[in-house]
């Protein structure tokens, strides 16, 4: 593959795959937690249960990510994991809502999240799979607006239909809505029997720790970040509440103005990547987050909160859009599954620690103004991270030979 044009359409009918995760993901954590509280009374409880999906992912992402790099069928690499993957899972969110006992309840969240994490990663490296290189951020932009749609469809639609049917008809809505993504991966991709790199006939050498330091800093990144954004997407709903005295609902709208301007931008954020480099333009992100964030450590007023969100959303736009890129860019084709695993290790890991740490502190420190605080603190050490990154752009040379570093060292 030669050609380094955006494939537009290919990215578009593959960003169903991701759209399909997406769709589930939110609608689970939307409604699951509700349904679990029909049983059991303890909060805690409902929380330890709701962190299955984490756990789930950073043991088994990566791993899945591993096997779909040595898998060779006729389907392809990735496809064998979302061909089983996906009716088990649209199955399975069938039967959730109709559980009349707690255990089986429990032990259909745990096949649902091991399930989920065998295909997230295949699925979301179908993108670098089929991307030239140069071409990743703006393809990520495409397949994560399509992701942020099917979110805001399990919210509002989902939130439509609960009013309507009870649980298990938005349930099986998104059940219907994954098996019709499945078919239009099945019938319109059609995956590349190698995937893009830099230069496929580059012979491989065993040096470049820089590559491979640049590579370990992106990922500390990429944890830092996620450490900041999932402390506010966790405990955004109680700061509203508390510090602005609006009602829950409300509280979940303003969190909304976020996604939205997130979901407006995630697509031009790819082309500013392009063109003026992911590196810079992540920590241009990271900059316009921590500096709207800052004012609300201070202030409790619903405009200038407004005002922040929105702002915010677009800036976390670049950070996130252009991150997954500059890790696959180190990435061989026969590594790429390898590389995703690796990133949603340390984001997946990030969203573990990090509601445990926030809340800690907002409990030591009284006020849920501290969240603000930390958030920031967190992007801080992310940008200092990736201040130092060296490689990850398409215009360095010898990038695919940190893959070759980590192989050795894995030996």
């Amino acid at each position: 593959m030669s050609e380094t044009k955006l494939p537009t359409k290919k990215v578009v009918l593959l960003s169903f795959g991701f759209f399909s995760t997406s769709l589930a993901w939110s609608l689970y954590n939307a409604y699951v937690p509700l349904i679990l509280k029909g049983f059991i009374s303890s909060t805690t409880m409902i929380g330890f249960i709701m962190v299955f999906d984490n756990i789930a992912g950073v043991i088994l992402q990566p791993v899945f990510g591993n096997l779909s790099d040595r898998t060779h069928t006729r389907f392809g690499r990735r496809m064998p994991y979302i061909m089983a993957g996906i009716p088990v899972c649209a199955l399975v969110l069938t039967l959730i809502p109709r559980m009349e006992s707690l255990w089986a309840l429990i032990t259909l969240l745990i096949v649902f999240c091991i399930v989920m994490a065998a295909w997230r990663t295949p699925v979301v490296s179908l993108m670098p799979d089929i991307t030239p290189g140069p071409q990743r951020s703006q393809a990520n932009g495409i397949v994560n607006a399509l992701g942020g749609v099917g979110s805001l469809l399990a919210f509002v639609g989902g939130g439509f239909l609960l009013d309507r049917g009870g649980y298990p008809l938005p349930f099986l809505t998104a059940a219907i809505v994954m098996v019709l993504a499945l078919i239009v991966l099945l019938v319109f991709v059609r995956e590349p029997k190698q995937a893009y790199e830099a230069d496929p006939e580059k012979p491989k050498v065993k040096l470049a720790r820089a590559e491979v330091t640049s590579l370990l800093l992106i990922l500390g990144g990429v944890f830092f970040w996620f450490v900041g954004y999932n402390a506010v997407e966790t405990f955004f709903t109680l700061y509203a509440s508390n510090t602005l005295g609006v009602t829950a609902g409300q509280a979940g709208m303003l969190l909304g103005v976020f996604s939205v301007a997130f979901l407006a931008f995630a697509v031009p954020a790819g082309f500013i990547g392009a063109k003026f480099g992911r590196r810079r333009t992540i920590l241009v992100g990271l900059a316009g987050v921590t500096v709207l964030f800052i004012p609300m450590v201070v202030v409790s007023n619903l405009v200038v909160t407004v005002i922040c969100l929105f702002g915010g959303g677009l800036f976390w736009a670049c950070v996130n859009i252009n991150s997954l890129p500059m890790v696959v860019r180190l990435a061989t084709d026969r590594t790429i599954g390898t590389f995703v695993g690796y990133y949603y290790f340390f984001s997946v890991g990030a969203q573990i620690v990090s509601p445990i740490l926030a809340g800690a502190i907002i409990d030591s420190t009284g006020t849920y103004r501290s969240l603000f605080l930390y958030c920031c603190i967190a992007f801080a050490i992310a940008a200092v991270l990736l201040a130092f990154v060296r490689h990850g752009e398409d215009d360095v040379p010898d990038a695919s030979t940190a893959t070759e570093v980590f192989e050795t060292l894995g030996d």
